[in-house]
Protein backbone atom coordinates (compact mmCIF):
# COMPACT_ATOMS: atom_id res chain seq x y z
CA UNK A 1 0.00 0.00 0.00
CA UNK A 2 1.41 3.41 -1.04
CA UNK A 3 1.73 5.88 1.82
CA UNK A 4 0.16 9.32 1.41
CA UNK A 5 2.62 12.07 0.41
CA UNK A 6 2.40 13.87 3.75
CA UNK A 7 3.41 10.67 5.57
CA UNK A 8 6.63 10.51 3.55
CA UNK A 9 7.78 14.04 4.42
CA UNK A 10 10.53 14.04 7.05
CA UNK A 11 11.46 17.03 9.24
CA UNK A 12 14.74 17.40 7.35
CA UNK A 13 13.13 17.47 3.92
CA UNK A 14 10.48 19.90 5.15
CA UNK A 15 13.18 22.28 6.44
CA UNK A 16 15.08 22.05 3.14
CA UNK A 17 11.93 22.79 1.18
CA UNK A 18 11.18 25.84 3.34
CA UNK A 19 14.71 27.18 2.90
CA UNK A 20 14.52 26.73 -0.87
CA UNK A 21 11.14 28.49 -0.94
CA UNK A 22 12.51 31.45 1.03
CA UNK A 23 15.52 31.70 -1.31
CA UNK A 24 13.30 31.69 -4.39
CA UNK A 25 11.07 34.32 -2.84
CA UNK A 26 14.06 36.55 -2.01
CA UNK A 27 15.45 36.31 -5.54
CA UNK A 28 12.01 37.05 -7.00
CA UNK A 29 11.51 40.11 -4.81
CA UNK A 30 15.01 41.60 -4.81
CA UNK A 31 16.77 40.04 -7.77
CA UNK A 32 20.40 38.93 -7.92
CA UNK A 33 22.76 41.71 -6.80
CA UNK A 34 25.70 42.57 -9.03
CA UNK A 35 29.08 41.38 -7.78
CA UNK A 36 30.48 44.63 -6.43
CA UNK A 37 29.85 46.40 -9.73
CA UNK A 38 30.54 50.12 -9.93
CA UNK A 39 28.32 52.75 -11.50
CA UNK A 40 28.63 56.51 -11.38
CA UNK A 41 25.97 56.57 -8.67
CA UNK A 42 28.42 54.82 -6.32
CA UNK A 43 30.97 57.62 -6.71
CA UNK A 44 30.38 60.44 -4.20
CA UNK A 45 29.55 63.94 -5.38
CA UNK A 46 32.14 66.70 -5.15
CA UNK A 47 31.78 69.20 -2.34
CA UNK A 48 33.01 72.73 -3.17
CA UNK A 49 34.23 73.35 0.37
CA UNK A 50 35.98 69.97 0.62
CA UNK A 51 38.00 69.38 -2.56
CA UNK A 52 38.80 65.73 -3.26
CA UNK A 53 41.58 64.86 -5.70
CA UNK A 54 41.81 61.07 -5.37
CA UNK A 55 38.96 58.58 -4.97
CA UNK A 56 40.43 55.10 -4.59
CA UNK A 57 37.45 52.75 -4.44
CA UNK A 58 39.58 49.87 -5.72
CA UNK A 59 42.02 50.37 -2.80
CA UNK A 60 44.83 50.11 -5.34
CA UNK A 61 46.91 52.96 -3.91
CA UNK A 62 48.83 53.24 -0.68
CA UNK A 63 48.00 55.91 1.87
CA UNK A 64 51.32 57.63 1.16
CA UNK A 65 50.61 57.73 -2.58
CA UNK A 66 47.13 59.16 -2.07
CA UNK A 67 48.53 61.86 0.19
CA UNK A 68 51.34 62.71 -2.25
CA UNK A 69 48.94 62.90 -5.18
CA UNK A 70 46.49 65.07 -3.26
CA UNK A 71 49.19 67.54 -2.24
CA UNK A 72 50.57 67.75 -5.77
CA UNK A 73 47.18 68.24 -7.40
CA UNK A 74 46.01 70.76 -4.82
CA UNK A 75 49.12 72.82 -5.41
CA UNK A 76 48.51 72.63 -9.17
CA UNK A 77 44.95 73.92 -8.72
CA UNK A 78 46.15 76.83 -6.58
CA UNK A 79 48.84 77.84 -9.08
CA UNK A 80 47.02 77.32 -12.39
CA UNK A 81 43.30 76.96 -11.67
CA UNK A 82 43.34 73.57 -13.43
CA UNK A 83 41.99 70.64 -11.43
CA UNK A 84 43.11 67.05 -12.02
CA UNK A 85 41.36 64.14 -10.30
CA UNK A 86 42.04 60.41 -10.18
CA UNK A 87 39.39 57.72 -9.63
CA UNK A 88 39.93 53.98 -9.28
CA UNK A 89 37.18 51.37 -9.05
CA UNK A 90 36.75 47.60 -9.07
CA UNK A 91 34.54 46.23 -11.88
CA UNK A 92 31.96 48.12 -13.91
CA UNK A 93 28.24 47.68 -14.35
CA UNK A 94 27.25 45.33 -17.17
CA UNK A 95 27.52 47.03 -20.55
CA UNK A 96 29.60 49.91 -19.20
CA UNK A 97 33.10 50.66 -20.49
CA UNK A 98 35.84 52.62 -18.80
CA UNK A 99 35.46 55.33 -21.44
CA UNK A 100 31.69 55.65 -21.02
CA UNK A 101 32.10 55.62 -17.23
CA UNK A 102 34.66 58.44 -17.37
CA UNK A 103 32.45 60.50 -19.69
CA UNK A 104 29.34 60.07 -17.52
CA UNK A 105 31.18 60.85 -14.29
CA UNK A 106 32.81 63.91 -15.88
CA UNK A 107 29.41 65.26 -16.92
CA UNK A 108 27.85 64.43 -13.58
CA UNK A 109 30.55 66.26 -11.62
CA UNK A 110 30.77 69.13 -14.11
CA UNK A 111 27.43 69.45 -15.93
CA UNK A 112 28.20 72.59 -17.97
CA UNK A 113 30.92 73.51 -20.46
CA UNK A 114 32.09 76.28 -18.16
CA UNK A 115 32.43 73.88 -15.24
CA UNK A 116 34.32 71.36 -17.39
CA UNK A 117 36.73 73.82 -18.99
CA UNK A 118 39.59 73.52 -16.46
CA UNK A 119 39.02 69.93 -15.37
CA UNK A 120 40.89 66.68 -15.99
CA UNK A 121 39.55 63.30 -14.90
CA UNK A 122 41.54 60.06 -15.04
CA UNK A 123 39.85 56.76 -14.18
CA UNK A 124 41.10 53.19 -13.85
CA UNK A 125 39.34 49.83 -13.53
CA UNK A 126 41.73 47.55 -11.65
CA UNK A 127 39.95 44.37 -12.79
CA UNK A 128 40.86 44.92 -16.45
CA UNK A 129 43.61 47.52 -15.90
CA UNK A 130 41.94 49.79 -18.44
CA UNK A 131 42.14 53.57 -18.20
CA UNK A 132 40.38 56.62 -19.62
CA UNK A 133 40.73 60.38 -19.46
CA UNK A 134 38.45 63.39 -19.88
CA UNK A 135 39.79 66.92 -20.36
CA UNK A 136 38.23 70.38 -20.39
CA UNK A 137 38.31 72.69 -23.41
CA UNK A 138 40.37 75.41 -21.72
CA UNK A 139 43.29 73.02 -21.33
CA UNK A 140 43.43 71.78 -24.93
CA UNK A 141 46.14 74.28 -25.87
CA UNK A 142 48.49 72.60 -23.37
CA UNK A 143 46.97 69.17 -22.83
CA UNK A 144 46.07 68.01 -26.33
CA UNK A 145 44.03 64.87 -26.92
CA UNK A 146 47.17 63.14 -28.17
CA UNK A 147 49.11 63.89 -24.98
CA UNK A 148 46.11 63.01 -22.80
CA UNK A 149 45.77 59.59 -24.43
CA UNK A 150 49.51 59.05 -24.17
CA UNK A 151 49.31 59.69 -20.42
CA UNK A 152 46.74 56.96 -19.80
CA UNK A 153 47.84 54.52 -22.52
CA UNK A 154 51.62 54.80 -22.21
CA UNK A 155 52.70 56.56 -19.02
CA UNK A 156 50.27 54.57 -16.86
CA UNK A 157 50.29 51.31 -18.81
CA UNK A 158 54.01 50.59 -18.52
CA UNK A 159 54.02 50.24 -14.69
CA UNK A 160 50.72 48.35 -14.85
CA UNK A 161 52.13 45.82 -17.29
CA UNK A 162 55.21 45.51 -15.12
CA UNK A 163 53.48 43.80 -12.21
CA UNK A 164 50.43 46.01 -11.53
CA UNK A 165 52.46 48.87 -10.06
CA UNK A 166 49.48 51.15 -9.41
CA UNK A 167 51.31 53.61 -7.18
CA UNK A 168 54.01 54.24 -9.76
CA UNK A 169 51.44 54.46 -12.57
CA UNK A 170 49.49 57.25 -10.86
CA UNK A 171 52.54 59.11 -9.61
CA UNK A 172 54.08 59.08 -13.10
CA UNK A 173 50.79 60.22 -14.65
CA UNK A 174 50.45 63.00 -12.09
CA UNK A 175 53.99 64.25 -12.70
CA UNK A 176 53.43 64.38 -16.45
CA UNK A 177 50.02 66.05 -16.21
CA UNK A 178 51.27 68.65 -13.74
CA UNK A 179 54.19 69.49 -16.03
CA UNK A 180 52.00 69.86 -19.13
CA UNK A 181 49.13 71.73 -17.48
CA UNK A 182 51.61 74.11 -15.83
CA UNK A 183 52.86 75.07 -19.29
CA UNK A 184 56.15 73.21 -19.11
CA UNK A 185 57.43 70.97 -21.93
CA UNK A 186 55.87 67.54 -22.08
CA UNK A 187 58.34 65.03 -20.58
CA UNK A 188 56.74 62.36 -22.74
CA UNK A 189 56.04 58.72 -21.98
CA UNK A 190 58.63 56.53 -20.28
CA UNK A 191 61.35 55.18 -22.54
CA UNK A 192 61.26 51.44 -23.15
CA UNK A 193 64.75 50.03 -22.80
CA UNK A 194 65.41 47.12 -25.11
CA UNK A 195 68.01 44.57 -24.10
CA UNK A 196 70.20 43.66 -27.07
CA UNK A 197 71.84 40.25 -26.99
CA UNK A 198 75.37 40.24 -28.43
CA UNK A 199 77.23 37.08 -29.39
CA UNK A 200 80.48 36.71 -27.49
CA UNK A 201 83.65 35.32 -29.02
CA UNK A 202 84.36 33.15 -26.01
CA UNK A 203 82.54 30.01 -25.04
CA UNK A 204 80.30 30.18 -22.02
CA UNK A 205 81.16 28.07 -19.01
CA UNK A 206 78.11 25.87 -19.46
CA UNK A 207 79.01 25.29 -23.14
CA UNK A 208 82.56 24.34 -22.16
CA UNK A 209 81.26 21.96 -19.53
CA UNK A 210 78.88 20.34 -22.02
CA UNK A 211 81.65 19.80 -24.59
CA UNK A 212 83.98 18.39 -21.96
CA UNK A 213 81.33 15.95 -20.83
CA UNK A 214 80.73 14.88 -24.44
CA UNK A 215 84.42 14.24 -25.04
CA UNK A 216 84.67 12.14 -21.89
CA UNK A 217 81.67 10.03 -22.91
CA UNK A 218 83.10 9.44 -26.41
CA UNK A 219 86.48 8.43 -25.00
CA UNK A 220 84.88 5.99 -22.57
CA UNK A 221 82.82 4.44 -25.39
CA UNK A 222 85.92 4.01 -27.53
CA UNK A 223 87.83 2.45 -24.67
CA UNK A 224 84.92 0.16 -23.88
CA UNK A 225 85.04 -1.10 -27.47
CA UNK A 226 88.78 -1.24 -28.07
CA UNK A 227 89.91 -2.80 -24.78
CA UNK A 228 87.75 -5.97 -25.05
CA UNK A 229 88.79 -6.43 -28.70
CA UNK A 230 92.47 -5.96 -27.87
CA UNK A 231 92.17 -8.38 -24.97
CA UNK A 232 90.49 -10.96 -27.21
CA UNK A 233 93.15 -10.75 -29.93
CA UNK A 234 95.94 -10.87 -27.35
CA UNK A 235 94.40 -13.97 -25.82
CA UNK A 236 94.13 -15.63 -29.25
CA UNK A 237 97.75 -14.75 -30.00
CA UNK A 238 98.93 -16.33 -26.76
CA UNK A 239 96.98 -19.54 -27.46
CA UNK A 240 98.54 -19.99 -30.89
Amino acid sequence: MVKPLWNRITPGSALTACFALLLILQLWLFGIPAAAATGISTIPSLQPDQPVWVIDQATALSRITRSELSNELEQLAEQTGAEVRFVTFHRLDYGETVESFAEKLFKRWFPTDAAQSNQVLVVLDNVTNTTAIQTGSALKDRLSDEIAQSVVQETMMMPLRDGNKYNQAFLDASDRLVAVVSGNPDPGPPVVEETIQTEGTFARAEDTDDRSATVIVVVLLVLATVIPMATYYFYQFMQS
